[in-house]
C-alpha cells in the first residue's frame, strides 16, 4: 500500500459490529459486562492507534455486542523520537554494547541513525521509531479477542476442551467490519455473519447484512438489543397490564434493571394471590415478590395493596400456563410468610430483646444486645443535644429500645431485608405506639444512596445512633476499611450519618457525637485500641472525606473545602457556609480568594499586638475599612447569617486589593513593617474564622 493509499485508508471509515452469543447470562453479568465493554474496546483502540467515532453496548441475557461507529480501516503511519539507554550504559570504551545494540534493533535501524539527547537525569540514546499503520482489517480479530476475553464476570466457567474462560458457554461469534466478515476463533467458536434471534418467538439464523441493521435486523427476530429500548417498552407494557389490571405500577428501578436483563423481548403476565394473603405487613408481601420472584406490585386506586402482581417473562407464548405456575410459586412464598407472621406474633417483640445476647455483631465488641444498649444510651445523648422535645426523645429511646429485637424473629431470618420493616408492624400490632414503631421501622435508613434517610426526627436520632456506634467500635479496634474491603459497611455507615444530618439539620458537632459514643463503650467495660484522640484524628478525617464528596455534589470543590477549613466538624454549617459563599458572583469569589490567600501568607509573620491607624492613604483606608464591618462581620458570624457576613467580607476585599497595589507591607521601618502585619493578621484572623477563604480558586 502506498502512502497516498494509506492516507486514504486512514481517512476512510466503517462501522464494526462484534457479537458474542451464548447461553442465558444472570441479569448481573449482562449489566456489568455492558458498563465494561466500551472501556475495554476504548483501551484496545488506542493501543492500536484506530480512531472512532464512538462505542456502543448492546446486549441481552443471550448476547453481548459491541458496535464501533466510524472506525478508520487503517492505522496511520508512526513516527515518534525514541529515548533509549543511558549513554554510559550504551557504550563501553568507546564501543557499543549490549543495550545500544538492542535499542537500535528494536528501532530497525543502524547504530550510527542514533543520536545522543541531554535529559535532566543525564545523557541518552535517542532514535526515531517509524512504523507503517496497517488495516484495520488485519488487526481486529486479535484485538476482538482480547476484548472478549477481558470481560468481566463475577464467576467464570469453561466448557469443552478449549482455554476459554465466560460467564456462560459461547454459542456463535458475529464480527463485522462494514460488510466484511472478520475471521477470528473464540473457544472454538468460528466468526461469521449470522446471529440468532429470540429462542422462543422466532428461533433460528438471523443474517446481518451491515452493522448498521443490527438492531432492526433482531428487533425484527423479537430480540430487542438495545438495552435502553428493551427497558421502555418494559417500562410501557407494565404500566399499560397495571391498568387493564385495575391498578397503579408501584415502581421499582431495581426490578427495572434486573428484568430487562432477564429477558430478550419483554412480555407482562398479571397474576393474582388469595386475598387472605393482605393480612400481612405490606413490605412482607412486596418483598415475596420483589426479592424472590422479580415480581411488580399493584395498587387500588384507594391506594391499597392489591392481591396481584406483574411478572416480566421473555415469552408470549401459554401466558395462562406461565400465570398459573408463578400463582403455585407466589402462594407458596406467602403461606411460609403468614406462618412466620403468626408464630412471631405469639411473642411480644420486648421478649425477644434477651435473645440478642446470643448474637454477635463482633467478637471484640460484644452481642447485639450490648450494641442495642449502647445505641439506646446514646440516642438520648444526641436527642439531648439537640434540644427535642420530651415526646419526641420519649419515642426515640422506645424505639432504640425495640430495634434489634426483629432480628432474631423467623420472618427476619426468612426475609432479612425487612429488618424494622418487620419490627415495626409487630411493634403497632402489639400495642406500641405510631411514633415508637416509625422509629424502630426508619432505623435501617438510609440502606443505600437510592434510600432516603429517616423521615421523622426520632427515627434519625436512632438511625444516626446506630451508625456511629458501628464507626466508633470498628474504627476503634483498628477494623477500617482499607482499599475496596469493607466487610462492616462502614463508608455506607459514614456516608449515612451525614446524609441523616444534612437532611434534618441537625447541627452536631462530629467530635461530640463520636465522643457521646465511645463514651457507650467505655460504661459497657469494652476496651478500645485507639485512645480517645487518635480515635476522633481518624474519623473526623473520614467523615471530612465523605462530607467533601456530599457537598461537592452541587457545590464548587474549592467553595466546600474553604468551609470545611473552619468548619468541619459540624456538617450542617459548613454547608451553610458553603451555600453562602457560592452566592457571591464567580469574579467577585475569585477575588476575594486572591487577596485573603496573600495576606494569610503575610499575617504568618507579624508581632503581636493590635494594629493602629498608618500613614498612607490605602493604608488608612483599608484599616478604617477594616474595623467599620468587623463587628458586623463577627456579629453575622456568630448568629449563623454567613449571607451577610460574606458580604461583609466582599465589601473589604477591593480595600484589601488596593492597598497590596499601593503600599509595600514590608517597609524598610520596622515600626512601620510591624504595624501593616498587625493589620494583615487581624483582617486574616476575623476573616478565617468564617472559612478558609485563601483556598477559593482565582478567576480562570
Amino acid at each position: 500500500m502506498c502512502s497516498k493509499e494509506r492516507e486514504e485508508a486512514v481517512s476512510d471509515k466503517r462501522d464494526l459490529l462484534f457479537e458474542i452469543g451464548c447461553e442465558e447470562l444472570p441479569a448481573s453479568f449482562v449489566e456489568a459486562a455492558l458498563t465494561a465493554l466500551p472501556g475495554l474496546c476504548e483501551k484496545q483502540l488506542a493501543s492500536l492507534r484506530l480512531d472512532h467515532d464512538g462505542v456502543q453496548a448492546l446486549g441481552t441475557p443471550r448476547r453481548l455486542a459491541v458496535v464501533i461507529s466510524g472506525l478508520a480501516t487503517a492505522q496511520p503511519d508512526l513516527e515518534e523520537q525514541v529515548t533509549g539507554p543511558p549513554v554510559k550504559a550504551a557504550f563501553r570504551d568507546g564501543q557499543p554494547t549490549r543495550a545500544a545494540q538492542a535499542f537500535a534493533a528494536k528501532l530497525g535501524c543502524e547504530l550510527s541513525a542514533l543520536e545522543r539527547v541531554m535529559l535532566p537525569k543525564g545523557e541518552y540514546l535517542s532514535g526515531m521509531r517509524r512504523e507503517r499503520g496497517r488495516p484495520t482489517a488485519e488487526l481486529l480479530p486479535e484485538a476482538l479477542e482480547a476484548i472478549a476475553r477481558a470481560i468481566p464476570f463475577r464467576k467464570s466457567m469453561r466448557w469443552g476442551s478449549g482455554d476459554l474462560s465466560f460467564g456462560r458457554p459461547v454459542r456463535w461469534l458475529l464480527a463485522l467490519f462494514g460488510q466484511q466478515v472478520l475471521e477470528l476463533d473464540l473457544g472454538a467458536i468460528k466468526s461469521g455473519a449470522v446471529s440468532f434471534g429470540h429462542r422462543f418467538l422466532h428461533p433460528g439464523e438471523v443474517r446481518i447484512e451491515a452493522p448498521s441493521s443490527y438492531v432492526d435486523a433482531l428487533r425484527g427476530a423479537r430480540v430487542l438489543v438495545n438495552p435502553t429500548e428493551r427497558a421502555a417498552l418494559m417500562n410501557q407494557r407494565l404500566v399499560q397490564a397495571a391498568e387493564k389490571a385495575g391498578g397503579t405500577l408501584i415502581e421499582d428501578a431495581f426490578l427495572v434493571a434486573e428484568n430487562a436483563s432477564l429477558v430478550e423481548d419483554p412480555q407482562v403476565i398479571v397474576g393474582s394471590f388469595d386475598a387472605m394473603f393482605l393480612e400481612l405487613p405490606e413490605e412482607v408481601i412486596l418483598e415475596v415478590a420483589r426479592g424472590h420472584q422479580r415480581y411488580f406490585g399493584l395498587r387500588g386506586q384507594d391506594g391499597a395493596l392489591l392481591a396481584k402482581y406483574l411478572a416480566v417473562v421473555n415469552t408470549a407464548e401459554a401466558p395462562d400456563t406461565i400465570a398459573a405456575g408463578n400463582d403455585r410459586v407466589m402462594r407458596a412464598r406467602l403461606a411460609d410468610a403468614r406462618f412466620f407472621y403468626a408464630e412471631d406474633l405469639k411473642r411480644p417483640l420486648l421478649e425477644r430483646r434477651q435473645q440478642l445476647d446470643a448474637v454477635v455483631f463482633q467478637k471484640r465488641l460484644g452481642s447485639v444486645l450490648a450494641k442495642a444498649s449502647r445505641i439506646e444510651q446514646l440516642s438520648g445523648a444526641l436527642a439531648k443535644s439537640l434540644e427535642q422535645p420530651d415526646e419526641t426523645v420519649a419515642a426515640a429511646l422506645r424505639g432504640a429500645h425495640l430495634c434489634k429485637c426483629d432480628l432474631v424473629s423467623l420472618m427476619v431470618g426468612e426475609f432479612p431485608e425487612l429488618q424494622g420493616a418487620v419490627g415495626s408492624a409487630y411493634a403497632l400490632a402489639q400495642g406500641e405506639s405510631e411514633q415508637v414503631a416509625q422509629v424502630v421501622r426508619e432505623h435501617v435508613r438510609p440502606k443505600g444512596a437510592a434510600d432516603a434517610p429517616a423521615p421523622t426526627v426520632a427515627g434519625a436520632v436512632v438511625a444516626l445512633a446506630d451508625r456511629l456506634d458501628s464507626l466508633v467500635g470498628c474504627f476503634g479496634i483498628g477494623q477500617a476499611p482499607t482499599g475496596a474491603a469493607d466487610p462492616y459497611g462502614l463508608r455506607r455507615a459514614c456516608i449515612g450519618s451525614l446524609r441523616t444530618m444534612l437532611a434534618h439539620d441537625f447541627d452536631l458537632s462530629l467530635s461530640e457525637a463520636l465522643t457521646a459514643a465511645r463514651n457507650g463503650y467505655e460504661t459497657a467495660g469494652v476496651s478500645l485500641d485507639l485512645d480517645h484522640a487518635g480515635l476522633l484524628e481518624r474519623l473526623s478525617s473520614f467523615f471530612r472525606d465523605r462530607l467533601r464528596g456530599l457537598l461537592s455534589d452541587g457545590l464548587p470543590g474549592d467553595v466546600v473545602d474553604a468551609a470545611l477549613g473552619v468548619a468541619a466538624d459540624r456538617p450542617v454549617d459548613a454547608r451553610a457556609r458553603a451555600r453562602a459563599i457560592v452566592q457571591l458572583a464567580p469574579t467577585v469569589r475569585a477575588g476575594v480568594g486572591e487577596v485573603f490567600k496573600r495576606a494569610s501568607n503575610i499575617a504568618k509573620t507579624a508581632p503581636e499586638g493590635e494594629p493602629e491607624l498608618g500613614s498612607e492613604t490605602a493604608e488608612r483606608a483599608l484599616f478604617e475599612a477594616f474595623f467599620a464591618v468587623k463587628d458586623k462581620l463577627e456579629q453575622a458570624c456568630g448568629s449563623g447569617d454567613y449571607g451577610a457576613a460574606f458580604e461583609q467580607v466582599a465589601a473589604l476585599a477591593p480595600s484589601l486589593a488596593t492597598f497590596f497595589d499601593e503600599v509595600l507591607v514590608m517597609a524598610e521601618d520596622e515600626a512601620v513593617r510591624a504595624n501593616r502585619l498587625r493589620l494583615m493578621r487581624s483582617i486574616s484572623d476575623t476573616c478565617s474564622s468564617l472559612a478558609r477563604l485563601d483556598l477559593l480558586a482565582p478567576a480562570s
